[in-house]
């Protein structure tokens, strides 16, 4: 004996199905932790060859990024054009980066560090789950048409910002991330909108998209001398996780002072305190800059500044702490 089947019959069994393979899914998903997740997240980040576009908002300001990244032999190759505004192009060959302003018809010359220029805030292995953050898996989404894993990085504090991040599930690579205040709200979001992972990219998409032949060619001037030392400042109390990574003291070849750089983490952000000579009285200062705060306070004969991508009263927090020994 046949039974017949009505519409409503199949709505039901479709809603069956659908229920199982995500369920399906969300298991596969949860076979590696948050922490492997993160490794994953790491080597994607150092290795993988990608070529999009990049949607950018900070305090409400959205942005288009187009973006060529190319690593070959640990040197990063990069040309990323801002798609609104000046029209500005930058073409990364390592740690050597030119800066196109079209309309002005000039190259800025810079030397950066090899950090990712679009993933500045991902966590680092130094990061201390259960402590400071918690760490999870919230679900599988899709982002740029790929499929992706979504982590949520919460703080246990309002010292700190919390991080959603959405990993491509075939690679590891962030195909977003939003910076998120500690009422809810993102801060930044870095989002791709088209992606194409691990294909072939040509020499010939490095290069800039004009001639630059006839354009001014403008040197900044190198960076100052920075040299390890041992700090005579210290922080006079526990700073909720956050570690003293380095120290340096930065000599200035135009004026010959120095400025002692201190940078601090607990794995994820990063506040670096810069200690210099000063005269005259100097007020309590704060400032924000998208994500970025700084609060700058006179003590004896110095200015101590604090900057990072934290909530103001951290760096206001890291910049009183900070002692003569």
């Amino acid at each position: 004996m046949q039974m017949k089947l009505h519409s409503a019959d199949y709505v039901v069994l479709a809603t069956v199905l659908f229920g199982l393979l995500a369920a399906d899914t969300d298991a596969r998903a949860v076979e590696e932790s948050p922490g492997d997740w993160l490794k994953k997240m790491a080597t994607a980040v150092q290795t993988t060859n990608y070529e999009g576009t990049v949607i950018r908002i900070q305090d409400g300001v959205a942005e288009a990024i187009k973006v060529v990244h190319v690593v070959a032999d640990g040197v990063v190759r990069e040309k990323v054009i801002v798609q609104e505004g000046d029209g500005l192009e930058i073409i990364r060959n390592g740690n050597e980066v030119h800066c196109i302003l079209p309309d002005r018809k000039s190259v800025l010359v810079q030397e950066w560090d090899d950090q990712s220029t679009l993933f500045s805030t991902l966590p680092t292995s130094d990061i201390q789950f259960g402590n400071e953050y918690d760490v999870a898996i919230v679900r599988e989404d899709r982002v740029a048409g790929r499929k992706a894993v979504m982590l949520a990085i919460r703080p246990h504090d309002g010292l700190r910002y919390g991080h959603r991040l959405w990993l491509d599930r075939e690679t590891g690579f962030p195909l977003q991330t939003n910076l998120i205040s500690s009422d809810g709200e993102a801060i930044q979001q870095v989002k791709f909108a088209d992606i194409r992972i691990g294909e072939t990219i040509q020499a010939s998409a490095l290069q800039p998209s004009t001639n630059i032949d006839d354009f001014r060619w403008f040197t900044e001037p190198q960076q100052s001398r920075k040299q390890e030392i041992d700090s005579d400042w210290f922080s006079n109390n526990a700073l909720s996780g956050f570690r003293l990574m380095s120290t340096h003291v930065e000599e200035s070849p135009g004026d010959g002072g120095s400025t002692t750089h201190m940078l601090f983490s607990d794995g994820l952000a990063n506040v670096s305190v810069f200690i210099a000579p000063h005269r005259g009285d100097l007020e309590a200062r704060r400032a924000r800059v998208a994500a970025s705060n700084s609060f700058s306070i006179a003590k004896d004969a110095f200015r101590i500044t604090a900057v990072g991508e934290v909530p103001a009263e951290m760096v206001e927090k890291i910049a009183r702490s900070m002692q003569p020994k």
